[in-house]
């Protein structure tokens, strides 16, 4: 059997709040005792159990993390972040897998409440009411990543999502393209899909190009819903040169839509993505995205996770990280 405290304040002749307080607080120890007290430990090679601990002193160390997809490669950076800053705080992290479920979503607060989460980071879906009060009501700290909820005093770390689409917009225009589509997300289901679409449209009014406005489709999350989507974009408009797409991933499935149905990427369609996975630098011709810093925001909701558990607020409610476009070889100049 494994070695219990009782066990170690025995070997040591100790009480077993002595025993804690030389792993918890171990200056509040006579030396002496103290010295016993860890030979013990070593001599019965005594770990301490985290979960007992946690029930204690009312923290785990750990921080749990909703996210809508684990198959989404965006993912993949912010958990890294996320990840990475956690180590740097002796925490370790829960991944959740919401599938964007209502239902799943309270669940998981209640299960992270009761394993004494010291926090939880929400990332890109929508702060629903029922949500928000079960977070409130568990009093766990929690900061909303890549998402928003102005309505409410949530701390959250996000990049400008209308500026940033409305600049990949632009830089088709700025290509010589007049027929511009795009293939967004569903502005009522995700949270980054109206912002996005406000960016295409603003670009397209700037330019005099509202006729295209309408020019949208809309998909799910994946490659596939992607490819759809374009099917029904160029069924609709044939005459379409370039296509602002709101994910890399939407991306990939309409240039490979276009290559399947006789269209080349770049010569005879430009394709912006946006986020700039890793597989935008692979992928052939190599996507010209919109690049958000996923990693940092990954970074920094951990750094304002424990800026709110330690000070009760934070200094900057709603941080906006800056983006950029990065132009690789999914866009060119239209032939005339």
């Amino acid at each position: 059997m494994k070695p219990t405290i009782r066990d170690v304040a025995k070997l040591a002749g100790v009480s077993i709040s002595t025993v804690s307080r030389v792993m918890n607080a171990p200056e509040t120890v006579v030396p002496e005792k103290r010295q016993r007290v860890q030979e013990a430990i070593e001599r019965l090679r005594y770990k301490p159990n985290a979960f007992a601990r946690g029930l204690i002193y009312k923290k785990s160390d750990t921080f749990g993390v909703m996210i809508p997809d684990i198959e989404n490669p965006y993912y993949a950076g912010l958990l890294r972040g996320i990840q990475d800053a956690a180590a740097e705080m002796n925490h370790s992290v829960i991944i959740c897998n919401t599938d964007r479920d209502r239902s799943r979503m309270l669940a998981y607060v209640r299960n992270l409440f009761e394993k004494q989460a010291d926090g939880i980071i929400f990332a890109s879906d929508s702060l629903h009411r029922e949500l928000y009060d079960e977070l409130k009501r568990s009093r766990l700290p929690f900061v909303l990543v890549s998402t928003d909820a102005p309505e409410y005093d949530a701390p959250s770390v996000d990049i400008d999502n209308e500026q940033a689409a409305c600049e990949a917009v632009r830089h088709l225009i700025e290509l010589g393209h007049r027929e511009i589509g795009m293939i967004g997300f569903p502005v009522g289901n995700t949270i980054s899909g109206a912002p996005r679409l406000a960016g295409f449209w603003r670009a397209l009014a700037e330019a005099g190009l509202d006729h295209c406005a309408s020019h949208v489709e809309f998909a799910a999350h994946r490659f596939e819903d992607a490819c759809e989507a374009a099917g029904r974009l160029f069924a609709r408009a044939p005459q379409i040169t370039a296509v602002f797409a709101a994910s890399d991933e939407f991306a990939m499935g309409v240039i490979a839509y276009a290559r399947d149905h006789g269209r080349t990427v770049p010569d005879q369609l430009s394709v912006v993505g946006f986020d700039d996975i890793r597989m935008a630098r692979m992928f052939i011709p190599r996507l010209t995205t919109v690049e958000q810093p996923v990693y940092q925001i990954g970074v920094r909701a951990v750094h304002k996770l424990h800026e709110l558990m330690v000070n009760g607020k934070v200094s900057v409610l709603h941080e906006r990280l800056p983006h950029r476009l990065i132009i690789r070889e999914s866009t060119a100049r239209l032939r005339v």
